[in-house]
């Protein structure tokens, strides 16, 4: 197995997006400008009221991946989809950006491949329904351990680790990488996760990862605080290397008591949708390719501001040209 600079795990969900006005919407009895989660017989009946769908392989830690890789890295994702229509879509997909997707398509699953139904109105607003299918059933048994063994960094999406087949396959996954001389992390991905799996959640931060990423909502609800910097502290005493994203207030890095504040420009957002997941993805290839944490997070930066300026989740224009403009590469 040849070596990852990049893998990453989580939830493999094809986004299907559609031009949809309020009527549309009030119609289907969506409501305008959330993300909600539905259920199999909703998602069907959404997916085939669509009109002129176009489909893009999503997830946040997959969106992450793509960015990397977008920026010259060596990259993996492991996920799981079904081997219907959408999955083998999905999987093509990633495999043609030169992502290896890892896992074959499941025959004769139980649940088909996830998808995230996402409306666009005429104002722009994106009211997304999301059915999370057969990716939340990821265990151990997804995870080749000759993947896993050979990634220089390891990225874990917090959304899987509601399920305990998930935390289990996560722990494996991060002991296998570091086993081998790698580092792995998460993105904290909710903090509404983070309450229902608090203990287990600061266990595996603590004995298993080497760096955490998060905005200040997730960091400080490891703690159950509202006070950042309380959070940061003691989340750093935990992790050796911890990033809080604070959207237009910059972005902050703690290896151990060291701490460091990076600004960013203030921009008006056209789809906030893939700030973090883009971020991380140049904080990601900052690390992989021996640049320092300011830098890292620097280049971080550019990703995400790039990501906002269009719509949808990854980067539509040459991340590297961007960064070499801004004398970053």
């Amino acid at each position: 197995m040849k070596p990852y600079q990049l893998v990453g795990i989580g939830n493999a969900v094809v986004d299907v997006i559609a031009q949809a006005d309020d009527s549309f919407l009030a119609h289907m009895s969506i409501e305008k400008g959330i993300m909600q989660l539905i259920e199999q017989d909703r998602a069907e009946r959404l997916y085939g009221a669509m009109d002129s769908r176009v489909q893009t392989p999503g997830g946040s830690v997959a969106n992450t991946i793509a960015g990397a890789g977008a920026l010259g890295l060596d990259t993996a994702f492991i996920g799981r989809v079904r081997d219907d229509a959408l999955g083998r879509f999905y999987a093509d997909a990633m495999n043609e950006v030169g992502i290896d997707f890892v896992n074959p398509p499941v025959a004769n699953g139980d649940l088909p491949t996830s998808r995230s139904m996402i409306f666009v109105s005429p104002d722009g607003e994106r009211s997304m329904n999301t059915y999370l299918g057969i990716s939340t059933g990821l265990t151990s048994r997804d995870v080749p351990p000759e993947v896993s063994g050979s990634a220089r960094l390891m990225f874990l999406e917090g959304y899987l680790f509601d399920h305990d087949a998930g935390k289990t396959a996560f722990r494996e996954a991060a002991r296998a990488t570091r086993a081998s001389g790698g580092k792995a992390g998460i993105a904290i991905s909710d903090p509404f996760c983070v309450d229902r799996h608090r203990g287990d959640f600061l266990s595996l931060i603590e004995h298993d990862l080497d760096f955490v990423i998060g905005n200040e909502a997730e960091i400080q609800s490891l703690f159950q605080t509202d006070h950042l910097n309380d959070a940061l502290m003691l989340t750093a005493a935990l992790c050796p290397l911890v990033v809080c994203t604070r959207s237009g207030d910059g972005v902050t890095v703690m290896e151990g008591t060291s701490r460091i504040d990076i600004p960013v420009d203030r921009v008006t957002p056209v789809d906030a949708t893939g700030a973090g997941d883009q971020f991380a993805a140049g904080f990601l290839y900052g690390l992989a390719t021996g640049r320092d944490l300011q830098t890292s997070a620097r280049i971080g930066c550019v990703c995400a501001a790039e990501v906002i300026s269009h719509i949808g989740p990854r980067p539509q224009t040459d991340l590297r040209a961007l960064l070499h403009d801004k004398g970053l590469i």
